[in-house]
């Protein structure tokens, strides 16, 4: 039996299916380790570059922040501490300082405690500030002693209590060096000499009684010297001409400070004693000799 089989149409793609994809190829490996370093240089420019980095992006945005003080009007004020007292010299910090040292002893005596020694360089410093205010209150010309006493007089009384105020502390037992002793002793019996002469004596008492103590804190110092290898320092710094100097320049108010020299120093009352009771008659021995200020002169023997 002769089946009819209905022809079939030819079989054609449909022109929307997609089409057979082709097989992947393969790359060698010279090609990836291009696009490799090719991705690592991308990498590296987006590190290096400043607009790449999210961090500097970031600071580059913020601002700093700037204090505003609102609703604060500018007013006056005292200044600090430590600025006002940059603005003062050294006589009105001084000033401000004694007076809270006398309003609070306390503080007066923490002062003292803690602040160092005067030298004899800073003593003398302070004594011829004294001084100078003294001359400089002397009149010009010729004045009677009782005008120029009353013009000098309050400058005087102040170098005069200066010198009784710094002379203890360059005696012993305060100071245990002589030699720092012996030095201010000879500054401030020069500051004695040039104290002013009066014609009266009414007004000599200042310099006559400052000369009586300056003796006698000689003659505490000879006597502590006396008693260190027999007054060494007093021989080798030839203080005893010194002395002799000074008391015959004082018209021989010094006499207390002569008689230590003479009484405790063995070397120097060594010729007195030596002839009988050592009487201070004889014009050759060594206290006349040292009152009289030919104490160390050349001395001539025989008829020449």
């Amino acid at each position: 039996m002769n089946v009819l089989l209905s022809p079939q149409p030819p079989f054609f793609p449909h022109q929307h299916e997609p089409s057979r994809r082709s097989p992947p190829r393969i790359m060698s490996q010279h090609t990836m380790a291009s696009r490799k370093r090719k991705a690592d240089d991308d990498d590296n420019e987006m590190s290096i570059s400043p607009t790449g980095s999210p961090a500097i992006n970031s600071r580059q945005l913020s601002r700093p922040s700037k204090k505003v003080r609102a609703g604060i009007e500018l007013a006056g004020r005292p200044l600090p501490l430590p600025r006002l007292l940059e603005t003062l010299d050294k006589s009105q910090l001084r000033a401000v300082l004694q007076t809270i040292c006398e309003r609070h002893p306390g503080i007066g005596h923490e002062v003292m405690v803690s602040a160092p020694r005067p030298s004899v360089n800073g003593a003398l410093e302070v004594l011829g500030e004294y001084q100078d205010k003294l001359r400089a209150a002397i009149p010009f010309g010729n004045s009677s002693s009782e005008y120029t006493y009353f013009r000098v007089k309050q400058p005087l009384m102040a170098l005069v209590d200066a010198l009784g105020d710094f002379t203890p502390q360059f005696l012993p037992p305060v100071e245990q060096q002589t030699t720092v002793s012996l030095e201010y002793l000879n500054h401030a019996t020069k500051i004695i000499h040039d104290l002013p002469d009066f014609d009266s004596q009414q007004y000599r008492h200042h310099k006559d009684g400052a000369y009586d103590e300056i003796s006698r804190a000689w003659a505490l110092v000879i006597t502590e010297a006396a008693k260190r290898g027999g007054g060494f320092h007093l021989h080798n710094g030839k203080w005893d001409q010194v002395l002799a100097k000074h008391n015959q320049q004082s018209g021989g108010k010094l006499e207390q400070a002569m008689n230590a020299m003479v009484n405790e120093v063995g070397w120097v009352g060594a010729n007195s004693n030596a002839h009988g009771q050592g009487s201070s008659s004889d014009p050759n021995s060594i206290l006349n000799q040292l009152i009289n200020g030919t104490y160390g002169a050349p001395v001539q023997v025989g008829p020449f």
